[in-house]
């Protein structure tokens, strides 16, 4: 596995056109891949996930991780920012972060996930997938699905007022609504909801874990969700969740 960073320049035409079109960044991406995945892979398998980070609105970064190191010369030469001395983009063997993954481990964290859950269509057997809209549920699905996924959110000596329990070291950094049209101007429109978390997590499970940070966390992982990247935890978050019950 490798996991990839490359810098964007947003004002570049083929920059703006892929960050409003994730179906199109994907593609872009999938275009610099040596092997094209399998369109049905098993689940859980590792698989290209991507996500796009803009702290520095000038600046923006696009993660990638997959399972072959990918050549990006051709979206860079459209969408790339000028290096200024450190490189537009470079690839890091991911194996040995995976291979060295052991329960009680802590991390900070990043993630970009569609948070849903199944309802149950009216008058029928079959259910759908319907996406959480409100921070509480977005935050609640996070925890919720971390435990499966080999993790679990840490907790800080902070006590909110209104609650009885420690703060989640858990915050939402973004929260937006995507739209755009698959398959072109005359595709069918699809709307995405994107939610940016930051925080910091203990290792439980480290098989669970491990398939979670190669095969993705929850749907929409072809637009920019899915992918979560660990980091060094230097200090406690402030654990505060922002954005509770807007």
């Amino acid at each position: 596995m490798y996991l990839t960073r490359a810098f964007l320049d947003p004002l570049r035409g083929g920059a703006l056109r892929l960050v409003a079109n994730p179906q199109a960044m994907h593609a872009a991406i999938l275009r610099g891949m040596p092997t094209q995945p399998v369109p049905a892979a098993a689940p859980g398998a590792p698989r290209v996930l991507w996500r796009l980070d803009a702290d520095d609105p000038r600046r923006p970064i696009l993660w990638l991780l997959s399972p072959e190191k990918p050549d990006l010369t051709a979206l860079m030469q459209v969408a790339g920012a000028p290096g200024n001395g450190v490189p537009s983009w470079e690839s890091r063997e991911y194996t040995p972060l995976l291979t060295g993954l052991s329960a009680g481990q802590r991390f900070a964290f990043r993630l970009t996930a569609n948070p849903t859950r199944s309802v149950r269509v009216p008058h029928a057997s079959d259910t759908r997938r319907v996406e959480h809209v409100t921070a509480e549920h977005q935050v609640r699905w996070l925890v919720e699905r971390a435990e499966r996924c080999g993790f679990r959110i840490l907790t800080s000596d902070v006590m909110l007022p209104d609650r009885a329990e420690p703060a989640l070291e858990l915050r939402l950094r973004s929260r937006e609504k995507v739209r755009f049209r698959r398959g072109g101007v005359q595709g069918r429109q699809v709307t995405v909801v994107r939610v940016g978390y930051e925080g910091a997590l203990e290792v439980v499970d480290p098989d669970a874990m491990r398939s979670a940070l190669t095969s993705g966390i929850g749907h929409a992982r072809a637009y920019g969700c899915g992918l979560l990247t660990l980091a060094r935890l230097p200090g406690r978050c402030n654990g505060v969740v922002e954005g509770r019950g807007a």
